[in-house]
């Protein structure tokens, strides 16, 4: 099983996390959705709870800090450099909505909005690296940016984390893939595109997709869990993928092999 033992290179999405209503009933769907187990940090840490795989870090949900707290998965970038990066934000006129704050013994950390108002985090790793878990079942796989103007976020992404993009062929349009050559030799680590077809009132956002072994089998246990498949598992030449909403309201998408048939 690929795991990551050191820091993500800058730039990289390295973590998730997600704070909930109700962490035991969150615990239970994701645990059948996804197959997680889960370790507590404990009272110290707020209960912020580790999903894993075989053991290893793939995620986490925590219990929310305060009533009305929006539910949805927060995809953290990683930097060498938290303060800085705050500041870049800052400088190209985004928002930084938590000022960059230690996490003793892991790291430091702070959360931002993009010009257009899609969040996401900013991680430097002290210890804590992120995501241990990688191309397996159960680990974050993918991850994007759907947003209005998807031409003023890559002006945004670039200016802060030093990104180049990439048409698809065949892809949705406006959509390219985010590389930084530093990480996984210029493979791609993401996408930036339009908001694809959402519903009108959608914000801007980053979206997580998770690996599993079977799409279609994912989403009907994301269903009978109390969760809403948002559209049929379809097949794309990246794997067959199934749009799902927790019983929360967070989206998220898994993404499996491709069908046989």
């Amino acid at each position: 099983m690929p795991t990551r033992t050191d820091s993500w290179p800058a730039g990289t999405p390295c973590w998730v996390d997600i704070s909930v209503p109700d962490l035991d009933a969150a615990r239970e769907f994701y645990g059948q959705a996804l197959g997680w187990s889960f370790l507590d940090s404990g009272e110290e840490f707020g209960h912020y709870t580790i999903c894993q795989v075989d053991g290893s870090a793939a995620a986490a949900i925590a219990p929310q800090q305060y009533e009305g707290q929006p539910v949805a998965w927060t995809v953290y970038l990683a930097s060498d450099d938290v303060d800085g990066t705050a500041k870049l934000i800052k400088d190209n006129g985004g928002t930084v909505v938590v000022e960059p704050m230690d996490i003793p013994g892991s790291g430091r950390m702070c959360i931002a909005q993009d010009p257009q108002g899609a969040a996401f985090g900013v991680w430097q790793s002290a210890g804590m690296h992120g995501a241990q878990v990688y191309m397996e079942p159960g680990s974050l796989v993918w991850t994007d940016v759907r947003t209005p103007d998807p031409d003023a976020g890559r002006t945004f992404y670039t200016a802060v984390f030093g990104y180049r993009y990439e048409p698809i062929e065949g892809g949705p349009p406006e959509y390219t893939t985010i590389h930084f050559d530093a990480a996984r030799d210029g493979e791609p680590v993401g996408g930036i595109g339009g908001m694809m077809g959402a519903p009108e009132d959608t914000p801007p956002h980053w979206l997580a997709y998770f690996l599993v072994p079977d799409a279609d089998v994912a989403a009907a246990s994301a269903s009978a869990s109390g969760g809403i498949v948002l559209s049929e598992p379809f097949d794309t030449p990246y794997g067959r993928m199934a749009p799902i909403t927790d019983p929360d309201g967070a989206t998220f998408l898994v993404i499996g092999t491709m069908s046989s048939t």
